[in-house]
């Protein structure tokens, strides 16, 4: 096998969902054998994790029907009705075009949707609400949507265009997001660079993006993958990867190709390589919706993996399923890149495995009835964000991560 077979061949595995299940798990086997070097694993915290984490479903979803996890929930934060808002401006488009409209949306609100910091916020003029995190971003990126922010057509609001995203500048930024001294966003140049990135990807790739680039064309390329009426998660997983791997900046390279979220470990494999996907497996979750609503039934949901957010890695943590060797873990901030870090998303991508089989054990559910996109919304998500409130102020994720604006 040559080199350059070899090397494509490894590329192509790192980007898989067994991939990510099979590297992050070396370092859950050392982990749970008391053999890593930051982090002690107590399995027997399972049934207590998944009896919170259970708590948290029945108080958000009583009747256990519980929608995914996707960038659509934030849209209704407050209680606020904005996709029936957004369908109704969108009403006359035919159903592949409102589905093209929706992916637009989504492709660049989960791009938005690293780590704000605990010290923005964004104000809704229209509610006279505000929202903090993942909510405010989420808003935000909807309003700027809704009034045209990402389109060169103003006949055509409703739409991402190429060439403006290649022209956003970091000012269309700090309007859109508020950004001001007293209200910093984190990671505004890399939010910034993404989108200009995006800008020019999708002007290479018209097989995904087609002759008039958009993200949201992406709904043709997987259409047409489409058999019975029926396509893989994994399928939508792979076209997110293969089409916006070249958005990510100061990546791992292997023969010239941006693994994107893959990071080293020196306990991993003989490459060392770890990925996680996390940002494109949660926009992979968010495209399912707009498919489903073409009548497209999604198959293989749990092939793809939880995600390794700090919200998820800090419920470990809360709930004692991991605990940090040295008090430096919690006490310092670290780079996205360390070996801390990738060690806690790697275990955390394990653990919610195991918290989501308990918790179906314990409502005596299938796989099919309780998929791992519904748990983490019904679900892991949520409770750590509430069990980290509980003990944080300001409800800060027990680790520190210096973010960039890409990943977390």
């Amino acid at each position: 096998m040559s080199m350059q077979v070899a090397a494509k061949d490894l590329v192509t595995y790192l980007r898989s969902p067994v991939a990510i299940r099979s590297r992050c798990g070396e370092l859950y086997t050392r982990a749970v054998a008391g053999n890593s070097r930051y982090f002690d694993c107590d399995l027997t915290q399972l049934p207590c994790a998944a009896d919170y984490v259970i708590d948290v479903i029945r108080s958000e979803y009583p009747d256990l029907q519980i929608p995914f996890h996707s960038r659509w929930r934030h849209f209704e934060a407050g209680g606020v009705r904005r996709l029936e808002q957004l369908d109704n401006l969108l009403a006359k488009l035919t159903q592949r075009e409102r589905a093209i409209a929706k992916f637009d949306l989504a492709i660049i609100s989960v791009l938005l949707d690293a780590g704000a910091g605990s010290d923005w916020y964004y104000y809704e003029p229209v509610t006279n609400m505000g929202f903090k995190r993942s909510e405010g971003l989420a808003v935000a990126s909807f309003q700027m949507f809704c009034q045209g922010a990402f389109s060169n057509d103003e006949a055509s609001k409703l739409r991402v265009d190429a060439q403006k995203l290649q022209d956003f500048t970091e000012a269309d930024l700090i309007q859109g997001f508020q950004i001001r001294t007293d209200n910093p966003l984190v990671g505004v140049t890399g939010r910034l660079e993404l989108l200009q990135k995006l800008g020019k990807v999708l002007t290479t790739l018209p097989q995904y993006f087609g002759e008039n680039p958009c993200p949201g064309n992406l709904v043709n390329y997987l259409v047409s993958k489409v058999n019975n009426n029926k396509i893989e998660a994994a399928t939508v997983f792979d076209a997110v990867l293969s089409s916006l791997s070249e958005i990510w900046s100061g990546r791992q390279l292997i023969a010239g190709v941006n693994l994107g979220d893959v990071w080293r470990h020196p306990n991993v494999a003989s490459d060392g390589f770890v990925p996680f996907h996390k940002l494109s497996q949660w926009l992979t979750y968010s495209l399912l919706e707009p498919l489903q609503e073409l009548s497209i039934e999604i198959t293989g949901l749990d092939q793809l993996t939880g995600l390794p957010e700090y919200r998820n890695g800090g419920l470990c943590i809360d709930l004692g399923l991991l605990r940090p060797k040295h008090p430096d873990i919690l006490n310092t901030s670290h780079s996205v890149d360390s070996e801390v870090i990738v060690e806690w998303r790697a275990l955390t991508v394990m653990l919610l495995d195991e918290i989501a089989t308990t918790v179906r054990e314990k409502l005596n559910m299938s796989t099919k009835e309780l998929p791992l996109v519904k748990i983490l919304q019904g679900g892991t998500w949520t409770a750590g964000r509430k069990i980290a409130a509980e003990k944080r102020a300001g409800g800060i994720p027990p680790i520190q991560i210096n973010s960039d604006g890409t990943v977390f």
